[in-house]
């Protein structure tokens, strides 16, 4: 993969300056794995004000010393530039931010504040044209430099990139000191393991398990951000269950350990926790939007509130030592309320806790081709809306993989799928005409009655064969010439024309249904 010539300008300018630089962080872990970066990011000896001379046209709104350099890229990824100071870091009181934030006077110190050593390795791409102290830096980092080709060298100073060949995460030093300087490192080592499929190192698995209450401390919102992006992974499910390992989930989604290890009934192959989980992979696997996938996940988080033994010949509610004998009455009511809860709790945007509120209430929708009408049919579009139909049949099949059935859309909902798309279309009639019986009485100076309607019928039938034909001035033009008929004349017309626009409909509903293979 090469490096984009906008990096590359960046690193010459800062080393013509004669300053350091080296990519950091995140890009340099995605390169090193043949992936393409979503952004860039620098670290310099150079101070702020220094950069600032450097890139004129720059942002520093800040107090990390981080400078954004405009590069006038058309990529966004390369359009905006990170570059910041080499800092360390010290005490975290509040286990979310440094008491204070200081310069570092080496690359070394900067990548020794980092979280994991897949993401404490730098790469310094251009020292040619530095002019001072170049010696010196390269006789100091000949024990943690690898050259990769000239002129490019790697900084690993703690074996970042084995860990990155042997794919694990590890925290960078003493991993309880790393997680106690800020908990949401918490989130991010389980974020990393599902997004890169890697596995957390022992220790660091050890001290995270060991620090989990430590998530109290950080803000809602970051929590949310980063959930977010754990369950944006392909990897999302397996992520959800270590931090249930870990011991994390409890302090961020609580209820969903509510169905760890919670029987359910004999229609169901696994508890409810892992019935949830399996939900979010197929929705993972699906690359369903971040909304959908929560739906998924909580779909059916309502279930252990609303678990009880199901009734004996007496009314009693006992067990009868039948396993699998429970059952969930309401619980998807139960489960529109608690998502309410958690993602309130976790400040997510009104507009999409609506939504996933609603598809967790109606995803228990009850559908049987032999019993249900089209007014049934557009009872449910009305009531879920138009707009989340599509959404709901995913978040059913995610439901149904995570039931371990083999088909996530079986013939009944297919054929919901085929009824709905049939009452979202405008049937065959003369609505759609762009003149109505008011125009018929009006050009033809004529009382209401059966002449305006079969009028009518006849317009629609040649419209059906010629829709160009389906314009004021020229259907105006047709109503005359209609009224050159007799009455016998129209009807007989009329009765045609019906009949043909009723053969249209069937032929539009067959097409439909063969869409969704069903009859």
């Amino acid at each position: 993969m090469e490096i984009p010539k906008e990096i590359e300008s960046v690193s010459k300018k800062i080393a013509e300056a004669g300053f350091e630089s080296y990519l950091v962080g995140g890009c340099v872990r995605d390169y090193l794995l043949d992936k393409k970066p979503k952004d860039w990011d620098f670290t310099t000896n150079a101070k702020p004000e220094e950069i600032l001379k450097i890139f004129p046209d720059s942002v520093y709104e800040n107090q990390f010393g981080t400078v954004g350099v405009k590069t006038r890229s058309e990529n966004s990824a390369t359009a905006l530039v990170e570059v910041t100071t080499f800092r360390k870091e010290g005490k975290y009181t509040d286990k979310r931010h440094p008491d204070e934030i200081t310069f570092a006077k080496t690359v070394e110190e900067d990548l020794s504040r980092r979280d994991f050593t897949v993401n404490a390795i730098a790469i310094e791409l251009t020292s040619d044209h530095r002019q001072g102290g170049a010696g010196k830096r390269q006789a100091t980092s000949n024990k943690t430099r690898a050259h990769v080709a000239t002129p490019m060298s790697l900084i690993d100073p703690f074996g970042g990139q084995k860990d990155l060949e042997k794919k694990i995460i590890r925290a960078v030093g003493n991993a309880d000191e790393r997680f106690k300087e800020d908990a949401l490192r918490l989130m991010r080592a389980v974020r990393f393991s599902a997004q890169l499929g890697f596995e957390i190192e022992k220790d660091t698995a050890s001290a995270a398990e060991k620090n989990a209450g430590l998530l109290e401390f950080i803000a809602k919102e970051r929590i949310a951000e980063e959930l977010s992006k754990l369950l944006m992974t392909e990897n999302a499910a397996d992520g959800i269950r270590r931090m249930s390992k870990l011991g994390l989930l409890k302090y961020v989604v609580p209820e969903l350990e509510e169905g760890v290890e919670m029987e359910q009934n004999k229609h169901h192959i696994y508890t409810v926790f892992e019935h949830n989980v399996r939900a979010l992979d197929y929705a993972a696997q699906q690359n369903f939007p971040l909304e959908l996938r929560i739906a998924s996940l909580l779909h059916d988080v309502g279930k252990p509130r609303t678990r009880v033994f199901k009734s004996d010949s007496r009314g009693a509610k006992t067990y009868r030592g039948k396993k699998g004998d429970w059952t969930f009455y309401q619980h998807q009511y139960a489960g529109e309320k608690m998502a309410v809860e958690i993602l309130d709790r976790l400040k997510f945007p009104k507009k999409m806790i609506e939504e996933i509120a609603l598809l967790v209430r109606e995803h228990m929708f009850v559908y049987d081709p032999e019993l249900f009408t089209e007014k049934g049919v557009s009872r449910l579009v009305n009531r879920v809306g138009p707009e989340n139909i599509d959404n709901l049949f995913s978040v059913r099949e995610a439901d149904r993989i995570g039931s371990g059935v083999a088909k996530a859309v079986p013939y009944r909902l297919r054929h919901l799928k085929a009824m709905i798309e049939k009452v979202k279309k405008d049937p065959i009639s003369v609505k759609m005409l762009k003149v109505n019986g008011n125009d018929v009485i009006k050009e033809l100076k004529i009382e209401p009655g059966p002449k305006v309607g079969q009028i009518l019928s006849i317009l629609l039938e040649e419209t059906l064969d010629n829709p160009k034909l389906n314009e004021k001035e020229k259907l105006i033009k047709k109503i005359h010439e209609l009224n050159k008929f007799s009455e016998k004349e129209l009807q007989k017309m009329m009765a045609a024309a019906k009949k043909k626009a009723a053969n249209v409909q069937k032929r539009i509903d067959e097409e439909v249904m063969k869409k969704y293979f069903v009859k």
